[in-house]
């Protein structure tokens, strides 16, 4: 069976594809159509439970991956985080020599969950400053909590 992280440089190059083809808009509404088709477990798992819904499926998704993290969930403050010490998608493009990552890779992780978690009255941050490092930080937080 192939593992997700296969998948990794196909998808580098579809987007690379799609935005010689259409531009960024092309990108960003592959990830929009991905988002609402296919993040209904996520949107489920909030809905049902609230913040502790994003520790709930983030669980189960990254370590499917394998990926070095570390998850904080505050019920209380209605805050829920993501350290990625490294991202195994990210890292695996890094490591490709025979291929350019696409530039903007990591976005898609901003677009996907903002777009499921927002109408769900959570705010969606995340700190992309890391990536050449495979690095980032994800914070969702109860809007108006913050």
């Amino acid at each position: 069976m192939i593992s997700c992280t296969d998948f990794i440089p196909a998808y580098s190059e579809l987007f690379k594809f799609l935005e010689q083809k259409g531009g960024q808009e092309a990108v960003h509404d592959f990830w929009n159509y991905l988002s609402d088709r296919f993040l209904t477990n996520l949107r489920d798992l909030v809905a049902e439970h609230g913040i502790r819904g994003c520790w709930l499926y983030w669980s189960h998704t990254l370590n499917e991956e394998a990926a070095d993290f570390t998850m904080e969930l505050d019920e209380e403050a209605g805050e829920f985080s993501i350290t990625m010490h490294q991202c195994p998608s990210k890292g695996r493009l890094l490591a490709c020599s025979h291929l350019e990552p696409y530039h903007d890779y990591c976005g898609h992780c901003a677009i996907l969950y903002k777009r499921v978690l927002e109408p769900l009255g959570y705010e969606y941050a995340i700190d992309l400053s890391e990536v050449d490092r495979a690095a980032c930080r994800v914070v969702v937080r109860k809007a108006g909590k913050g």
